[in-house]
């Protein structure tokens, strides 16, 4: 159990409003950080993560399997090095807090290397994977030096756990709506962008995400307060990563993080490729990505609030969401290529259950959290949202690095629409339905016997002090 006398050593500078009967957090604040990760930034990672494979290999003109090096050493790196911003995060001392200094900088090293991964060298083979990997790694770094501060901030900033879902929750719902605008209308923006003289229509829209960027990080750092930390001393938060791995109950949560990540990952960007090559209609990507989107903002906005009220619990909503996910999933693999319209259905009741899974592990991060602070009398935010970064940018590597390693190893030619071999399809078919499914069964798994769940009587009794300044 956590020394009762370090909770009462919980900072009380007022921040989202006072202690006393229901904890009181302004809308500025709920929405600055729902839409700080989820807007501007996520729109770039929507576009990202849904072209940028097809970019390297059709524009650039790298080798599928040149591609996915580039993927997996860069996603390899962007990693190992989550724990390593944990650690600094939460050994930071300033007159700004602990964690939101770094939404300065981060929107505008954001938008460089966002813009920079698009630029097409004039170099040779070596020269343009160089460039490619440089600046992809930048991109990821830069990812990494915001998301680790958002997420621990939350709960140094809100004690209440409703507040805190709801705050997932809108930003999940902005992150939707983001996902929705970047996979589904990236095409026409971009020949928009070519068609008013602009040589690369992926540059400008990336300026344009970068200031809905900069908007929402610094209206983050303006309307945040750090109340509920315990001090750091020198060298403690190294300690303090350590200290999580000790607890077996870490290992559910991660391998969780690690398939909500391939899971959602794996719908959006298996998607333009099934479209191209499956379905050998990449007039049809538009619509199809559209589909996915809007079943992934109702996703977020309607059915995960509804499924956190009935089901109470991220880990029973995960459960249910996922198995209703998967019935669906098993009908499009065999019955998808048949009529796209049912393909349509299929997919769109599939992804509204599924797509809410990113989201809710974040509940995940959450409870860690708290059962360190009960465990151990730590505040260690900035390292617990690491190791769920670490995780998921783990499940993002398989999802980036292995589209293209499992397409290239069974055959798959760039730019032959209609002329894809047997096992091309299938892999497609597969990696598309088949593949979520088996993330969906471990992830039920992880949830149902997540040892974390047996404290959370103890840990609203704790963080009940901590709102009382009890000793």
């Amino acid at each position: 159990m956590a020394d009762t006398a370090a909770v009462g050593k919980m900072t009380e500078t007022p921040a989202v409003g006072k202690s006393t009967g229901k904890e009181q957090v302004s809308t500025a604040f709920k929405w600055f950080h729902a839409t700080s990760v989820n807007g501007g930034a996520m729109l770039m990672a929507a576009v990202i993560s849904s072209y940028f494979s097809l970019y390297m290999t059709d524009k650039i003109g790298l080798a599928a399997g040149t591609a996915s090096l580039v993927m997996l050493i860069a996603s390899l790196w962007d990693a190992i090095n989550d724990p390593m911003m944990g650690v600094i995060a939460d050994g930071t001392k300033s007159k700004w807090g602990r964690y939101r200094p770094y939404f300065i900088p981060a929107p505008l090293l954001l938008t460089f290397f966002a813009c920079m991964i698009w630029v097409i060298p004039n170099f040779g083979s070596t020269g343009k994977f160089i460039w490619v990997l440089a600046m992809y790694i930048g991109y990821g770094m830069t990812v990494t030096m915001y998301t680790m501060p958002q997420m621990a901030v939350l709960p140094a900033c809100v004690k209440d756990n409703t507040i805190r879902n709801t705050i997932i929750t809108m930003g999940a719902g902005v992150c939707a709506f983001a996902f929705t605008i970047g996979s589904t209308f990236t095409t026409n923006i971009t020949s928009f962008f070519n068609s008013i003289g602009f040589s690369n229509g992926y540059i400008p829209l990336m300026l344009i995400c970068g200031v809905f960027a900069c908007v929402s990080f610094w209206g983050l750092f303006a309307t945040s307060k750090e109340r509920y930390l315990e001090p750091v001393k020198k060298g403690e938060a190294k300690k303090n990563l350590v200290l999580a791995f000790r607890h077996k109950e870490i290992w559910p949560n991660i391998i969780a993080w690690i398939m909500a990540s391939m899971g959602y990952g794996m719908n959006f960007s298996t998607s333009v490729y099934y479209c191209m090559y499956y379905l050998a209609r990449p007039d049809l990507i538009t619509i199809y990505m559209g589909v996915i989107s809007v079943a992934a903002l109702l996703s977020m906005v309607v059915f995960m609030p509804i499924f956190l009220k009935f089901f109470k619990t991220g880990q029973k909503a995960i459960i249910v969401s996922q198995v209703i996910s998967m019935v669906f999933y098993v009908a499009a693999f065999f019955l998808g290529s048949t009529n796209f319209v049912l393909l349509c259905v299929l997919t769109f009741i599939a992804s509204c259950t599924s797509c809410m899974q990113n989201a809710l592990v974040n509940v995940l991060v959450n409870d860690f959290i708290d059962f360190m602070q009960l465990k151990d009398g730590v505040s260690a935010n900035g390292v617990i949202s690491s190791v769920k970064g670490f995780a998921q940018k783990c499940g993002n590597t398989v999802v980036a690095s292995g589209i293209l390693f499992m397409l290239g190893i069974v055959g798959y030619i760039p730019n032959a629409v209609g002329q894809q071999n047997g096992a091309t399809m299938f892999m497609l078919n597969f990696l598309k339905f088949g593949f979520p499914c088996i993330t969906g069964i471990i992830l039920i798994l992880c949830c149902k016997f997540n040892p974390v769940s047996r404290y959370y009587g103890e840990i609203e009794a704790m963080k009940a002090k901590m709102g009382n300044g009890e000793e």
